[in-house]
């Protein structure tokens, strides 16, 4: 499934933004602050309606697509998730399972042990099982980061689009994040993310897309769309990579 982006216009976020997702890759968006990064990722959610242009789901036009189906399709994992209640991360992680919940287009093979066979393996997949009954005001930046991003992959979603999922982690479990984010790839989902770090982007992306004064100026493969120029345009910098591919490190000056 596709997830397509046709001409997209926010004023003073996006302008004339076109591009289509696939599913089975990781899409980075890149780009320096202001960009448009956070505001295309928040339009391919459908919860930010462009003014002009359309995104679409599959052939579907996401406007018109129902709250819950879209729900079900799209994970959406913002900047700064906040929770209303202090509630243990396993409660946490499991609300993200009510798209799929007391509903006519329920799944006929869902079942209460689904569900939680689903809860178990997010928590397991962020490293969460030893925090599993600490409410939320007891954990760190990023072990509430990781939970917040269990309770997205508790969806089980077609598409996960992350605005900078790896800033409050720390290596170790920055490293297993993308090497879960590339397993769900494997499995078919689209895994879409804002980052800013050039060096994961280019080692870890199947797809870098570039944006700057809120148009899309570099998409394709890592090795052009941060190829040395395109960094020198964008950032300002006099750059170069250095390293095999897949392990790549960016040396500035």
């Amino acid at each position: 499934m596709t997830l397509v982006a046709e001409h997209l216009f926010l004023p003073g976020r996006v302008e004339n933004v076109s591009l289509t997702l696939r599913s089975g890759e990781i899409t980075a968006i890149c780009g320096p602050n202001g960009a448009g990064k956070s505001s295309l990722i928040v339009a391919l959610a459908g919860l930010l309606p462009p003014v002009t242009g359309r995104v679409l789901l599959g052939a579907s036009d996401l406007a018109q697509v129902q709250a819950r189906e879209r729900a079900r399709a799209i994970g959406y994992l913002p900047q700064a998730s906040e929770a209303a209640w202090d509630i243990s991360v396993e409660t946490l992680v499991g609300l993200g399972r009510l798209p799929w919940q007391a509903a006519p287009l329920h799944r006929a093979h869902a079942s209460a042990a689904e569900d939680a066979a689903v809860i178990e393996r997010a928590i397991r997949a962020m490293d969460l099982d030893a925090l599993r009954r600490r409410p939320l005001s007891r954990l760190s930046g990023g072990e509430r980061a990781r939970a917040m991003l269990a309770r997205v992959l508790a969806g089980d979603p077609r598409w996960l689009l992350a605005d900078e999922p790896l800033a409050s982690l720390d290596l170790a479990h920055g490293v297993r994040l993308l090497a879960g984010l590339r397993a769900q790839a494997a499995a078919g989902v689209g895994v879409v993310m804002v980052v800013h770090d050039l060096a994961m982007a280019m080692n870890h992306a199947d797809r870098v897309v570039v944006l700057d004064h809120r148009r899309i100026v570099a998409d394709g493969a890592p090795e052009q769309a941060l190829a040395k120029a395109v960094i020198a345009e964008v950032w300002g910098v006099a750059a170069h990579w250095l390293g095999e591919a897949g392990s790549r490190a960016l040396v500035v000056g």
